[in-house]
């Protein structure tokens, strides 16, 4: 039976299985087989460091933040890009002075995850990215957006989420200690212990500090091998809808209109740009969106005796940056006669 199979024949099972008290350690013990196997897929028969290594496109990275642009085939991304659609193209673009690298996917198919096509090379490049934008055709997004979405969470990328306030210690003896500071309402210990009995711990301290947090989020926790990367939804061919639907995608909600709408999940979802990439509409508001994501600052320089300079600012990630990095970033001497 293949890696696949067993997958399948697990999630059936699961399925199958009605969710309560006393099935809650067996439901456990198959959502951890199903990751391991996951795991296994994803690492190939050679193994690797957690889905990325030796899996992706060899890509030069260049710039402060890279960008990668994720889709199936035919949803207007090389008009966007100006780049094919068959190839990883890397590309820079200047953005409030700072370079950010662009990448550009080969197309998604459903099934990527699994080996299919080159999708495993393409979402292992997109792990490594510092934002996603997913591309999707205005017109058809529903099905699209789902499948996307499960083949980077198949491969271990959370979008739009931060880790989990989960902390899982292991030490030699002394069994499974569970503490909690907050309710536990998606989650019980049977659970917990089923987990962790199919990874062989025996002995750890578990600390939740996280009141929704799900049976997925602890195993993200054990496996250690998850990435959290934000993600923008591209709504492209905005140029094939009409004004009246245009203007609904700018709605947050639903609730004063009387009739069911097509685009009705769409203005429910967060985190969306409508573009059109043929017409070049609303290209500004996307890289505007890009550089909010990225959450980059701007430092200026002030050359001693001379006005400050403003036409070549240093750009750091906010918040996590030092005053090292700031002196590397103009020369790799001043970090050194640092004190």
């Amino acid at each position: 039976m293949t890696t696949l199979q067993k997958i399948k024949e697990i999630e059936d099972e699961m399925a199958r299985t009605q969710k309560n008290k006393a099935t809650s350690y067996h439901l456990g013990l198959l959502k951890a087989k199903v990751a391991k196997l996951r795991r296994e897929l994803i690492q190939g028969p050679s193994g690797g460091g957690g889905g990325g290594g030796g899996l992706g496109f060899d890509v030069a990275r260049t710039g402060i933040a890279s960008v990668g642009f994720v889709g199936f085939p035919s949803v207007g991304k090389p008009l966007l890009l100006g780049l094919t659609d068959d190839l990883l193209v890397p590309g820079t673009v200047k953005v409030h002075g700072a370079p950010i690298q662009i990448l550009d996917l080969p197309g998604i198919v459903e099934g990527a995850v699994d080996g299919r096509g080159r999708g495993r090379q393409v979402i292992a490049v997109a792990r490594t990215c510092n934002l996603i934008f997913i591309v999707l055709d205005v017109l058809k997004p529903l099905g699209d957006k789902k499948v996307i979405e499960a083949e980077l969470e198949g491969f271990g990328i959370r979008l739009n989420k931060k880790p989990p306030a989960i902390v899982v210690r292991k030490k030699d003896k002394g069994g499974v200690n569970i503490t909690h500071t907050v309710p536990l309402t998606k989650i019980d210990p049977e659970e917990i212990k089923a987990v962790l009995s199919e990874y062989k711990i025996s002995s750890c301290d578990i600390a939740i500090r996280q009141a929704d947090v799900t049976l997925d989020d602890l195993v993200d926790v054990i496996e250690g091998n998850r990435v959290y990367v934000p993600a923008i939804y591209v709504l492209n061919k905005i140029d094939a809808i009409s004004i009246e639907e245009l203007d609904l995608l700018s709605l947050t909600q639903v609730t004063s209109l009387q009739t069911p709408l097509p685009f009705e999940w769409m203005i429910q979802v967060r985190f969306k740009v409508p573009i059109s990439s043929k017409e070049w509409l609303n290209i500004d508001e996307l890289i505007d969106v890009m550089w909010e994501k990225l959450d980059l600052v701007r430092v200026y320089t002030k050359p001693r005796g001379l006005a400050p300079d403003y036409n070549a600012p240093v750009v750091l990630r906010k918040g996590r940056s030092s005053v090292e990095d700031f002196c590397m970033s103009i020369h790799k001497e001043i970090a050194k006669q640092m004190k």
